[in-house]
């Protein structure tokens, strides 16, 4: 379906001038190619091409506009042509001409033809006669409705022209785009003049042009709404016949690289148990590290870092599971009992914000009992360091905010708080395609003793998730295995472990290896959102690659099975399918264990994964070369296999074996083999019965390129190859996917653009972004139109349909985004609005991931001798046809470069750049009914060589096409300059040259000895090169070029340092050489080294035809060949750049830690500077070692460079060091890429003005520690504000009390004591300060983020009425949320403040980075540049500098700028002409220097010892001077506060670098470096920022902030007046002083130690000083009062951070008076105090024990406590026995010392960790009081009942009464005010008993009457009480029933109580009825006897 526009002729045009035309239909224009000096006619006889996808509506428009084109100006529009399509739509063809219309809509003379042809699908308009669509798809996918313009379609040829023949009469229309492939270049753009010379069309012209284009068309539009689409674009690629190929060649997954895991576990709370012992263990895969133990808590305090080192590659490392395990009473002899675990894996934590989860709750469950479930959490902190990451630590102040546990779970964000529990069913039902696993002599072997032979491979599969394991039964001798079993997983949902890893093994006596592996990323088989769905997949067929499929005992590429790398053939493929089920845990019949479990299912039908189709691939391999020397002398072929078709040597597929008696034999196929072939149907058969696959090309001996490559001689005849299979059609999912990659490749393409215009600085990038955003737009919506037909086909999966859907949405949703962001790109935005543009891009890439594979990649294999040497892997969804363009695979039916490389490990380092062999191919994949148009895509001109004749209706393919036709042309190779190569010598240089290979021929550039910028100037000639097929088409895509760059060595091979691609610019025979294409520009190409970058080439490439003339028509090489250089060509002068005359200055200053060389010192060192052959040496150091400064400092040379900066060439730096006999020995080298930043920029005269405006006033803020945002205000130089901040102290200080006053508080925390602050009470106000300030910041930020939301929703809300309701209603919702939790932080922020009125405390400013990256290095003036030596090292990450290559450092500066400078400059007074631009600048003479250095802490140091801890101390080295501060090792502290200053005498430039390093003591051997950190004192010394001695916030004379440089502010102020020549200081009355034209304000007294007020100005002077940065000219800002925080290094461990240590450095020249003593930081020592607590009663404690005699309930109670980490000082009181209504008394008195430190909140406990620790270690706690009830028992264990733990710093007031005091106290602890035992002192009440029961509820379990009574160890002495009730001070017993007693100890007294007391009726009772039986039994005892007595009568 297409239409068709054939402009033919304009005429009657007015005047002589160069013509263009722009044709536009459904929002996409074409430009046609400029017609130059046309007079009154312009014939421009082109076709252009719109394919469609839906019908024509007879009321779209078509629009043609004629130009007059210019290069300069703006093109000028003559007149415009619209047309209505009706009669197009009618007829189908219509030919026209008319006149034009002017702007005016008034038909002017100039007239228009043109012929229109349309084509719709449905064969309504009658078929034209010449051939323009020969074949109408007649087959049902061809009927798709959508209503898009085709904005889309990425390629436009012409559908139905037959290969080697044009259409007839219209020449077959190329889409405008640039004909040069710079996406070769990866997103290079060339520079911006040649832009308009990029071929027939204009389409590609100067920005300006297209933004002044723009707005003419657009009739004057806002210029913020203009955009470029990418028809205009920088780079486009828009390519008929040739796909792009990708330069970097090396695989990068399985190489293996060096990650730290830190693990710090801080606390554990509400561990469900009774009284436990916990112990936390970590486990990382295999490794585990234990806590210690704590003793009977259930809220543990730990506070341990563990670290864990692994060297394995990513995949790996984010696969593997860290657990963490509560452990109930561990110990040497029993394993503990396990209370509940976490797991997540390594991707979670890395894909975090800065790779860490930082003080978060980790919640544990029990993985025996799903049911039960929360069991506890960890607060913990979990963090990934891989090589170059530096993890910001959030700064560690106090501790407050994170106990809130529900808003800081240890999850990802957007995981649910409350996760439930799910089963994960894996379902494995079958394999396919398996490869033989033993070797045929071991077949052999079991067939002798077996006497059957079978399948070699006993397969089964494994599944691994979350680390558990499951698998499958082993299915015996067969490569087709059926299963049909499941295995399910119980796992808590969403899970925080991302792949699931399914392998299928082959069992084996004796080990069991992977034959294939498949990973299921859960994220891709999900989506979370409101209507998302749970993770499901399948059943389909998922593919697995590997090694190749011979079987070897020992492969070498096994790790590629295990799914580590890519697969380099294919292994298997395996039917399964994966379901989630959500538990509802409170069922009963419900398992609870979360065991592994396996399970059978039934079989599943043939049908559903859908229906078996018949797939046709089609190659050409058009072209061979550049094949690897060492295979070049075997005869080689190549292979291609999709799955196991086409595999001839391994392949063990029996399916077609099985399809042939299917036909032959009909149905007596049993019934599994019949298994692919249901669907063959009858017509199908008879269409190719016959057709066999030819999968491989002949075998060809190769032929010599040049030294290193060999090519293979496919001259006009191309070989081919076509292979039949039969798979699933599930062709729906990757056209899917292709449309999304193709979206996301425009996209990608269009912000490489952005960048490049953004880094070239262009004009007008936000013009370009805005089209990238409409294409986007529009994509996006197309994709909505597109995906969503055949609904209905089978074998669709439910992940299929959720997917579809969600794909829907997410394009939708992106589509109405992009055109918001679109809306708001304004030219300050830009950049902003980028960043969300990338996030769409990984957006689609992620959606465009299938994760349900259908068709196997096609592999290419380079064969010699049987052999399989190198491969290419191409998707196959790449390749795969279809009819709508968008859905067609990127390179199908498109020639294509490939590399092969080698398989697996062989392809990393070296080996794996070195191209093995470069392919031109060409591939087809498509159904085998749909192969007619197989061909369409080849460069035409070719005759098919068919092997059979075809009988059926469809074509046979051929075995080999033969090109007819063949074009004869000269390509020339500008090869100018390369820069920033790869250093391969181990001098730290190269001796580049270059090769060029272009199809088979090569050349190489001439050798340029040891440099890294090598200009080669050289232009290649190759003649007669021959390329076949049609001229028109290799004029829009010629073959690539290849270009390797070697490092020439004079033994051995030339070393491989870089390749890069480039497209020639081609002329054809009849073309005119000359603009606008003509001759081409140098472009900058980036050189690939493996995935790394190697530099950049500076060339232009043409590709001339040569006519029937030869070489005469070719455009002459003018510039001689250069007579020095022989034969060699320059490159041509059109071609070259334009020069200027520049000089260069130098400045000189010294060298610095020059490493010996060949083992012997540099002691006569020299630099040589040398720019584009120019260049000046320094003087030379006479002795290195005495004085390594230059006494020269100013040097300069002129040189000619390009005019346009980014053309410049790279300035050398060498040092080379003079030895005896004049031999000279290279030192190191460095090129600076880039002089942009030293260019000089004269002063603007108007600016120079700035010193005659008036004075403008700064009226500085006396208190600058209040925070407001509005008081930072931003002076221009020019402006004459006066600005005023005043905020009044005093009456700020009046509204403080009263709010005080207002909240209920004590008053009596008013403000500290002076004599109490020290240094740290500054730096804890200071540090709480700059957590406050990054909070706001981070509040501003989200607030920010806010308003972009409720923006974006608004304009969606405009845009979509029906949802707007729900939308709004959901913002409003997010705004609540959003304001509460800011008015939390606010809260927060203001929390501090109330602790320490700020006023009143001056601060210091804490960097939480160094010093150095807040002051840009201090390079203001001295640049440092590290000299390289020896070869770079081969990293994948090149952002980490290698350390090692550093020999040592120039320090200097370089000035240039062009001639003639103009003269004001030099007439300026004081002028020194010697020193040129460095005016002012110090002397460079030896001076001697006090360092002082301050170590404050170190955190989060790098364990060094077996315990998981350090005992670090401090090394300082300067120069020779070494302190060692040995003997004050800290014991066991990973977070060691040092408190330490340390003085040095140092003389600059000498000792210049100061290290400051961390050992770790050990008792033993030798002491370990934990980590090091360098700083560069002389740059800081002579820095303009003053980096000497920080600024003070304020001025005192005494006290903890007394002043501490030797200078006074106003001394110093003086000083810099003077050395900046600045006016001043004046200073005048009323607290007023003038620098310059500033005024500043500020308060003139001070108080001394005794309190008297005196005058001064060093006040004023201060304030100047703090604002220094305002004075025009030289103002800028000096270096404040702080503490920088440095991260550890440690040289072993490059890149990875070990621990960060904060300092800060003072610098005193000794030539002044000496400085103050140092300032005391020594650690604050802890206050001892006495903690007394009196337990007086107890009430309602729950009855544990029934009692023996009479069943009633009653307890034993008694009352246990200790402070936290304290727990072997616990104190019990006696026992309350037989307590029958849960009251005690008890009047018992614990008493508690402790160790307390103020600041920071904490108790200090020193105690050994073990018996056999060698020393004290010291923990820092929080105080905390624990009180427990418990039941007492005598002859079992005794019964906890309750507990309660009391924050001293925080906890409730107590309870007036037993009976005001209830659970609530601890269930709404966080809201019911608190007090601290330190300010209260003393508090008594009742508090609540509280304990879990069986369902995990909290329960109150008792109250206890308590006093806390808190002394100074001091008053503690003086009133000293006893223990118990003990003397002094005894407390008088309690007052007990008289029940309270043992029964064993007063058997009578609990006789009388007990039993007495309750039974005594009862005893009476039978008492009285026992003295009754015994009368009754005296009676009948004696009666007889009586009887007797009575009838005897005796």
């Amino acid at each position: 379906m297409a239409l068709v526009v054939y402009l033919k002729t304009v005429t009657e045009l007015r005047g002589k001038g160069d013509r263009i035309a722009k044709v536009s239909f459904r929002g996409l224009s074409f430009y046609s190619r400029v017609l130059e000096n046309c007079e009154d006619e312009a014939r421009f006889e082109e076709a252009f091409r719109w394919p469609i996808a839906s019908k024509v509506d007879g009321n779209e428009m078509l629009e043609i506009q004629i130009f007059n084109y210019s290069k300069v100006f703006t093109n000028r529009l003559i007149g415009t042509f619209c047309m209505v399509l009706q009669k197009v739509v009618e007829e189908g063809h219509l030919e026209v001409t008319d006149t034009l219309t002017d702007d005016n809509n008034t038909a002017i003379q100039t007239s228009v033809s043109i012929e229109i042809r349309y084509q719709p699908m449905d064969g309504s308009v009658q078929v034209w006669s010449d051939g323009e669509f020969l074949d109408v798809p007649t087959d049902r996918d061809g009927m798709f409705q959508f209503e898009t313009d085709s904005l889309l379609s990425a390629h436009s040829q012409s559908s139905g022209t037959s290969p080697g023949r044009s259409s007839h009469g219209i020449p077959a229309f190329r889409k405008a785009g640039k004909g040069v492939f710079s996406a070769m270049k990866l997103g290079k753009v060339r520079s911006s003049k040649d832009d308009h010379k990029k071929g027939d069309d204009p389409a590609i012209l100067e920005a300006e042009d297209l933004d002044r284009k723009a707005m003419r068309l657009g009739g004057g539009l806002d210029p913020d709404t203009i955009s470029l689409a990418s028809v205009t674009a920088v780079t486009t690629n828009v390519s008929n016949k040739r796909s792009k190929p990708d330069i970097k060649m090396e695989p990068s997954s399985g190489r293996p690289m060096d990650y730290q895991i830190s693990v710090t576990i801080i606390e554990a709370r509400q561990l469900v148990g009774l009284n436990m012992d916990p112990v936390v263990c970590v486990e990382i895969g295999e490794d585990k590290k234990y806590t210690s133990m704590k003793e009977s808590t259930n809220c543990p305090y730990y506070n341990e870092y563990f670290v864990f080192d692994f060297h394995v590659p990513p995949d790996v490392m984010f696969d593997k599971i860290l657990k963490l395990s509560v452990i109930h009473s561990k110990n040497l002899l029993r394993s503990g009992t396990l209370v509940g675990t976490f797991k997540l894996d390594i991707g979670t934590v890395y894909s975090q914000p800065e790779h860490q989860f930082y003080h978060k709750w980790a919640m544990l469950s029990d993985p025996d009992d799903i049911t039960a479930g929360c069991k506890g959490y960890i607060k913990c902190d979990i963090a990934i360091m891989g090589k170059g990451d530096n993890i910001k630590t959030p700064h560690k102040a106090n501790e407050t905010d994170d106990d809130d546990i529900e808003g800081n779970l240890l999850l990802p964000e957007g995981v649910p708080s409350e996760r439930q529990w799910a089963r994960f069913y894996v379902k494995i039902y079958r394999a396919e395609g398996l490869p033989k696993m033993n070797t045929s002599i071991m077949a052999n072997v079991k067939k002798a003793f077996i006497g059957e032979n079978k399948d070699l491979v006993d397969p089964y599969v494994l599944v691994q998730f979350a680390g558990q394991k499951g698998k499958t039964s082993v299915q015996k001798s067969s490569y087709e295995p059926i299963w049909n079993e499941q295995i399910v997983f119980t796992e808590m949902f969403p899970p925080l472990c991302k792949r699931m890893k399914i392998q299928i093994r082959d069992s084996d006596k004796v080990n069991d290896v992977a034959i294939g592996t498949h990973f299921i990323d859960l994220r891709k088989i999900s989506n979370d959102g409101d209507k998302g769905f749970l993770p499901t997949l399948g059943p389909a067929w998922v593919n697995m690659y590997g090694s190749t499929r011979n079987y070897t005992l020992m492969d070498e590429h096994q790790d590629l099975n295990e799914g580590l790398g890519e697969g380099v053939s294919f292994r298997a493929r395996l039917l399964l399918s994966v379901a989630v089920e959500i538990l509802d845990t409170s069922s009963v019949e419900i398992m609870s264990s979360t065991d592994v479990q396996v399970e059978s299912v039934s079989m599943i039908t043939e049908s559903a994964t859908g229906k078996v189709e018949e797939l046709f691939l089609f190659g050409a391999f058009l072209e061979a070369t550049m094949i690897d020397r060492k295979i070049g002398d075997k005869p080689i072929n190549f292979e291609v296999t999709i799955g196991n078709y086409g595999n001839e040597i391994d392949g063990v597929s029996k399916s077609l074996s099985r399809r042939k008696k299917m036909r032959d034999g009909g149905g007596e196929a049993d019934e599994e083999e019949s298994e692919l072939i249901q669907n063959s149907t009858d017509e199908e058969a008879e269409d190719d019965g016959d057709l066999v696959s030819v999968s491989s090309s002949p075998s060809m001996k190769p032929v010599i390129t040049d030294r290193n490559y060999f090519h293979l001689p496919y001259f006009e005849k191309k070989p081919c190859i076509y292979i039949k299979s039969w798979w699933q059609d599930q062709r729906r999912r990757l056209y899917n996917s292709n449309i999304m990659d193709k979206i996301a490749d425009k996209l990608e393409e269009g912000l490489n653009d952005v960048q490049e215009i953004i880094k070239t600085e262009k004009t007008y990038p936000e013009r370009r972004l805005r089209g990238v955003l409409e294409e986007l737009s529009t994509g996006c919506s197309r994709f909505v139109t597109l995906a969503n037909k055949d609904q209905n086909q089978g074998g669709r999966t439910k992940l299929d349909r959720e997917r579809l859907k969600s794909c829907m949405r997410e394009m939708e949703s992106m589509s109405q985004q992009a055109k918001t962001i679109r809306s708001q790109v304004k030219r300050n935005t830009v950049r902003d609005k980028l960043k969300a543009a990338m996030n769409f891009l990984q957006r689609l890439r992620f959606l465009a991931d299938e994760p349900q594979h259908s068709i196997p990649d096609v592999f290419i294999w380079m064969m010699s001798n049987n052999k399989r040497i190198a491969y290419a892997r191409i998707p196959s969804k790449d390749i795969l046809y279809s009819i709508v363009d968008e859905e067609m695979g990127k390179d199908c039916g498109k020639v294509k470069a490939c590399f092969l490389r080698l398989p697996g490990k062989k392809g990393f380092g070296p080996a794996g750049w070195t191209v093995q062999a470069k392919l031109e191919v060409y591939l087809w994949l498509g159904l085998n009914k749909q192969r007619k148009d197989f061909l369409s895509g080849l460069p035409s001109g070719f005759e098919e060589k068919k092997a059979v004749k075809g009988s059926g209706l469809q074509p046979v393919p051929p075995i080999s096409l033969m090109y007819n036709m063949k074009q004869v042309f000269q390509l020339r190779a500008h090869m100018y300059q390369a820069r920033s190569l790869f250093a391969a010598d181990t001098s730290g240089l190269s001796d580049p040259f270059a090769r060029v290979f272009f199809s088979t021929h090569s050349q190489v550039t001439e050798v340029l000895n040891e440099t890294l910028c090598p200009t080669w100037d050289q232009l290649l000639i190759f003649d007669n090169v021959e390329l076949y097929g049609e001229v028109s088409e290799l004029r829009d895509d010629p073959p690539i070029i290849v270009i390797e760059i070697y490092d020439q060595d004079t033994v051995g091979k030339a070393d491989f340092i870089g390749r890069t691609f480039a497209k020639p610019l081609t002329k054809m025979a009849d073309e005119h050489y000359g603009p606008p294409r003509f001759p081409a520009q140098l472009e900058y190409y980036q050189i690939y080294r493996g995935n790394c970058t190697a530099g950049e080439l500076l060339a232009a490439f043409e590709l001339l035809q040569l006519g029937p003339a030869g070489q005469t028509e070719l455009p002459p090489i003018d510039g001689p060949a250069d007579c020095d250089r022989g034969p060699i060509m320059p490159v041509p002068l059109g071609i070259r750049p334009v020069l200027s005359r520049y000089r260069i200055e130098v400045l000189f200053w010294g060298l610095r830690e020059l490493k010996r060389i060949n083992l012997a010192q540099v002691d006569r060192p020299r630099v040589d500077i040398e720019c584009a052959g120019k260049g000046v040496q320094s003087a030379l150091i006479q002795n290195y070692k005495k004085n390594p400064n230059f006494n020269t400092l100013v040097k300069w040379f002129e040189v000619d460079l390009p005019e346009n900066e980014l053309l410049h060439p790279p300035l050398n730096i060498r040092v080379v060091d003079c030895r005896a006999f004049g031999r000279y020995t290279l030192v190191g080298s460095h090129a600076v890429t880039s002089l942009r930043k030293f260019i000089y920029i004269p002063p603007d005269k108007k600016a120079k003005d700035w010193a005659n405006a008036g004075d403008i006033v700064v009226n500085v803020d006396p208190d600058t520690n209040v925070k407001k945002m509005e008081t930072v205000v931003k002076l221009e130089a020019t402006s004459d504000a006066v600005v005023k901040i005043d905020v009044n102290e005093d009456d700020k200080d009046k509204e403080r009390k009263k709010k005080k006053k207002k909240k209920g508080e004590d008053p009596e925390d008013e403000e500290p004591d002076e004599s109490m602050l020290d240094w740290w009470s500054k730096y804890f106000v200071s540090i709480e300060t700059m957590m406050e300030n990054l909070r706001a910041q981070e509040a501003v930020w989200a607030e920010a983020e806010e308003r972009e939301d409720l923006e974006n929703a608004a304009d969606g809300a405009e845009i979509r009425a029906d949802d707007a309701n729900v939308k709004g209603a959901k913002i409003k919702e997010k705004t609540k949320v959003k304001s509460s939790k800011l008015k939390k932080k606010n809260q927060a922020i203001d929390g501090p403040e109330k602790k320490t009125p700020k006023s009143r405390v001056d601060e210091l400013v804490v960097y939480h980075k160094e010093l150095e990256s807040e002051f840009d290095h201090f390079e203001d003036w001295l640049h440092t540049f590290n000299l390289y030596r020896g070869k770079a090292g081969d990293d994948d990450d090149t952002t980490v500098v290698d350390d090692d290559r550093i020999v040592g450092r120039f320090k200097g500066s370089l000035c240039m700028y062009k001639l003639p400078l103009s003269e004001e400059f030099t007439r300026e007074t004081g002028f020194d002409p010697n020193m040129g631009m460095f005016q002012s600048i110090p002397h460079n003479d030896p001076i001697n220097v006090l360092v002082r250095i301050y170590v404050v802490r170190a955190t989060d140091l790098h364990p060094a010892d077996i315990n998981g801890k350090a005992d670090p101390y401090i090394v300082i080295k300067l120069g020779k001077s070494e302190v060692k501060d040995k003997e004050n090792y800290i014991s066991k502290q990973l977070n060691p506060v040092f408190g330490k200053s340390f003085d040095i005498e140092a003389t600059f430039p000498m000792d210049s670098m100061l290290t400051v390093s961390v050992y770790d003591w050990d008792l033993v051997g030798t002491d370990d470096l934990i980590g090091e950190t360098k700083v560069d004192l002389e740059n800081r010394y002579y820095s303009k920022h003053r980096a000497t001695c920080g600024l003070a916030s304020h001025y005192s004379l005494h006290g903890y902030n007394m002043w501490r440089d030797p200078q006074k502010p106003t001394q110093i102020l003086t000083k810099l007046c003077k050395e900046g020549k600045v006016d001043g200081p004046h200073y005048g009355p009323g607290g007023k002083v003038k620098v310059s034209n500033r005024v500043f304000l500020g308060t003139t007294e001070i108080e001394d130690e005794n309190g008297l007020k005196k005058q001064t100005e060093e006040h004023l002077a201060l304030t100047v000083l703090k604002h220094w940065e305002e004075i025009p000219r030289v103002g800028c800002k000096l270096v404040p009062e702080h503490v920088e925080t440095r991260p550890l290094l440690n040289p072993d461990k490059p890149g990875i951070e070990q621990g960060r240590i904060e300092m800060w450095v003072d610098m005193f020249p000794l030539d002044v008076p000496a400085p103050g003593p140092a300032i005391d930081i020594s650690p604050r020592k802890p206050k001892r105090y006495e903690l007394r607590v009196i337990i007086w009663n107890t009430d309602e404690v729950i009855l544990e024990d029934d009692d023996y005699f009479t069943g009633e309930k009653s307890s034993d109670i008694f009352v246990r406590g200790w402070l936290k980490g304290q727990q072997e000082d616990k104190q019990d009181t006696d026992v309350h026995y037989h307590s029958l209504t849960g009251e005690g008394n008890f009047n018992w008195r614990y008493v508690f010392p402790f160790d307390y430190l103020m600041a920071e909140e904490k108790i200090v406990i020193s105690k050994r960790e073990s018996l056999f620790s060698w020393d004290e270690t010291e923990y820092k706690i929080p105080a905390r009081l624990t009180l427990q009830v418990w039941d007492a028992d005598h002859f079992s264990a005794d019964d906890f009942l309750g507990a309660i733990e009391l924050d001293l710093n925080r906890f409730l007031r107590g309870a007036k009464t037993a009976k005001q005091c209830s659970i609530d106290m601890v269930l709404n602890e966080q809201e019911l005010p608190t007090i601290s035992i330190f300010k209260q002192k003393r508090v008594k009440g009742w508090w609540p008993f509280v304990a879990r029961d069986e369902n995990d509820e909290l329960q109150l379990t008792g109250k206890v009457e308590a006093e806390l009574h808190l002394m100074t160890a001091e008053e503690a002495e003086k009133n000293p009480v006893g223990l118990g009730r003990n003397e002094p001070d005894p407390l008088e017993k309690p007052n007990r029933p008289d029940t309270s007693l043992v029964w064993f100890m007063n058997p009578l007294k609990s006789i009388r109580y007990f039993i007495w007391h309750n039974y005594r009726w009862l005893i009476v009772k039978i008492v009285v009825l026992l003295l009754f039986l015994l009368l009754l039994g005296l009676f009948l005892y004696s009666i007889p006897g009586y009887l007797v007595k009575k009838l005897l009568g005796a």
